[in-house]
C-alpha cells in the first residue's frame, strides 16, 4: 500500500548571547573550550531559594526570528515550567513556554512550497552527560545548563525527506543573517528532531494548529520522534529509514508505537528509546519566579527595525539590480559576508565599465555571469579545499573585479585564466602583475598565430587527412596542438578560425 508521509520538525538552536538565559554566567557554544562544571552558579544549578532573572537580548532575538519567518508576536508571553527527571536537569524541571510563545503562526518558503510554522518559543539548555568508556557510571557537566535555547516547531505539512533537509538548511541561512546563532548541527548548536507518520489515504485530514485529524472512524497511525540527528543529510537518512521501517511494519500488521526513537548514524536506523511523553507527562504551570513578558508596539517597533534584509529578498534583489540568475543569485547569498564581497565586486566592475565609457546597462548581465561562475565555482572550490572560507580570502574585491575585467576582454584565455586565479588565491596578488610577471598574456596577434599554425599543420599531415575525410575531432586536436606549443595562451576562437582557413 502506498501511504502518506507526514513530517513535523523541532530544532532547537543555541543563541549567541553573552550570558545565559536566566543568570550572569558566560554563555558557552561549545563548553569543551572549558572545564566541565566552571561556568556555573547556584541559579544555573538550581540551588534552593534563587531567583532566575530572563535574558532581554535572548528574548529579542527570539522575537526578531519570528520576524524574519512571518510569526504573529503575542503581546502577552510567559514562562512555564515544563516536568521531567533526567540526570543533566538540575531543578528537574526546564524553565519554557507553553501556551502562550514568544512567536506563532508564521510561515517559510521552500521551493514555492509554504511550510507553516506553529512556534517559536525561548527555553533553557539542560547540560550534558558523558559516558566514560569501559566504566560503570556518567559524568555531569552543567557548564551549558541554562544557555538561551529557541525552539522552533513546524505544522506536520512536510511531505519528503528533501524538503525537510532543505527547511532546515534555509532556517539555518536565516539565523547567520541575523547573527544570533551559528547554528553548526556538527557542534550542537542546531539540533534537529524528526516528527514522522505514516497515514492511509483519504483517512486523515489536516488542520491549522490542530494537526492531522481523523475522518470517519478510521485509526490514526501513531507518529514517532527522531533524535540525536547531527547533519543535515542525516535528516534525510532518518526520514527515508523511517518510511521504510514504519511501511514493512503496517504491511505486516506489526503494531506502531508512539515513541522516541535515536539516530545512530554509523548504522544507519533508528533505535527506540522510551515512550513518546504527552503534554500533561510535563505538569506545565506558570513558572512562580519568572516575570510575564509584555510585548508593546514600542518594544516591537524597536525589534523590527534591526531586522536585515533577509536571503529570499536579497535573492531577489541580486536578480534585479545586477542580472544574476536564480542559481547564481542563491548561490552568492548563501551567506552574507560572501554577498556583501561579492557586491563590492560588482561595485568596481560598474566602475571600470564607465572609466572605459562603455554602457554598464548593456554589459552587466554578461559580467554577473562572470562573477557568478568564477565565484560560486571556482572560488568556492579552493574553500572546500582549503577549508577556508571568506574571512580568510586573499584576494581583493579591486582585484577579483580585475581579473573578472581581463577574462571579459579576453586578454586571457580559460587555461591561462585559471593559472593566475589560483595564484591570487595563494598569494593575494594583483592579477595583471601575475600576468605579466609569467608571461601569460593571451597571443591574439593574426600573424604570429598564423606562422603557429602553419608549423602545426607541417607536422600533423594524417591528422589533416582524417579532418578533410570529415572527422570533426581532428580539428580538435590540432588547436590542443596550437596551444601546447603556445602554452596555453593562444587565443582559441582565433586559433580554430586560422586553422580552418589554413585547411580550406
Amino acid at each position: 500500500m502506498n501511504y502518506d508521509v507526514i513530517i513535523g520538525l523541532e530544532i532547537h538552536v543555541q543563541l549567541n548571547t553573552k550570558s545565559k538565559m536566566f543568570c550572569r554566567c558566560a554563555n558557552l557554544n561549545e563548553d569543551l573550550e572549558k572545564k566541565p562544571n566552571t561556568t556555573v552558579c547556584p541559579i544555573c544549578l538550581g540551588h534552593p531559594g534563587t531567583l532566575p532573572v530572563a535574558n532581554k537580548q535572548a528574548i529579542e532575538w527570539t522575537i526578531l526570528t519570528g520576524l524574519a519567518l512571518n510569526c504573529q508576536i503575542n503581546s502577552y508571553s510567559k514562562f512555564d515550567r515544563k516536568h521531567y527527571f533526567y540526570p543533566d536537569l538540575p531543578k528537574a524541571y526546564q524553565i519554557s513556554q507553553y501556551d502562550l510563545p514568544l512567536c506563532y503562526d508564521g510561515k517559510l518558503e521552500i521551493d514555492g512550497q509554504t511550510i507553516a510554522i506553529t512556534r517559536i518559543h525561548l527555553e533553557e539548555d539542560t547540560g550534558k552527560l558523558t559516558h566514560p568508556s569501559g566504566k560503570d557510571y556518567s559524568l555531569a557537566d552543567f557548564n551549558r545548563a541554562g544557555a538561551p535555547l529557541m525552539e522552533l516547531v513546524t505544522e506536520p505539512v512536510i511531505q519528503t525527506a528533501a524538503q525537510a533537509k532543505l527547511f532546515c538548511q534555509k532556517y539555518q541561512q536565516i539565523l547567520r543573517y541575523l547573527k544570533i546563532s551559528e547554528a553548526d548541527m556538527e557542534k550542537g548548536q542546531m539540533r534537529c528532531e524528526v516528527n514522522i507518520s505514516l497515514q492511509e489515504p483519504k483517512k486523515w485530514q489536516y488542520a491549522k494548529g490542530k494537526g492531522i485529524m481523523l475522518i470517519g472512524k478510521h485509526t490514526l497511525n501513531p507518529k514517532v520522534e527522531i533524535k540525536n540527528i547531527g547533519s543535515f543529510r542525516s535528516v534525510e537518512r532518518v526520514i527515508a529509514y523511517e518510511i521504510k521501517r514504519q511501511t514493512e511494519m503496517l504491511e505486516k500488521n506489526e503494531t506502531l508505537a508512539q515513541e522516541t526513537r535515536g539516530w545512530n548514524d554509523s548504522r544507519g536506523t533508528t533505535v527506540s528509546q522510551r515512550e513518546k511523553e504527552s503534554a500533561h507527562d510535563y505538569r506545565y504551570f506558570p513558572d512562580p519566579d519568572v516575570s510575564p513578558m509584555v510585548i508593546d508596539s514600542k518594544w516591537l517597533k524597536k525589534i523590527q527595525v534591526s531586522l536585515p534584509e533577509l536571503p529570499a529578498m536579497k535573492v531577489e534583489r541580486f536578480r534585479q539590480q545586477y542580472g544574476f540568475s536564480l542559481y547564481d543569485a542563491e548561490v552568492l547569498t548563501s551567506e552574507e559576508a560572501v554577498a556583501d564581497y561579492v557586491e563590492q565586486v560588482v561595485s568596481e566592475l560598474r566602475a571600470w565599465v564607465e572609466q572605459n565609457g562603455h554602457n554598464w546597462e548593456t554589459l552587466h548581465t554578461k559580467l554577473a555571469k562572470l562573477t557568478g561562475n568564477w565565484v560560486g565555482t571556482e572560488l568556492f572550490k579552493y574553500f572546500n579545499e582549503t577549508k577556508t572560507g571568506i574571512k580568510k580570502l586573499k584576494i581583493s574585491a579591486e582585484n577579483f573585479a580585475e581579473f573578472i575585467a581581463m577574462v571579459y576582454d579576453n586578454k586571457v584565455n580559460s587555461t591561462t585564466a585559471q593559472i593566475i586565479f589560483k595564484e591570487m588565491f595563494t598569494k593575494g596578488k594583483d592579477p595583471s602583475e601575475i600576468m605579466r610577471a609569467r608571461g601569460l598574456e593571451q597571443i591574439d596577434d593574426d600573424a604570429t598565430l598564423e606562422k603557429i599554425v602553419r608549423d602545426v599543420t607541417a607536422k600533423n599531415k594524417v591528422v589533416i587527412a582524417d579532418y578533410k575525410k570529415g572527422r570533426a575531432n581532428a580539428l580538435q586536436f590540432l588547436v590542443g596542438q596550437v596551444m601546447k606549443q603556445t602554452k596555453g595562451r593562444a587565443n582559441p576562437q582565433k586559433a580554430t578560425a586560422a586553422l580552418k582557413n589554413m585547411l580550406k
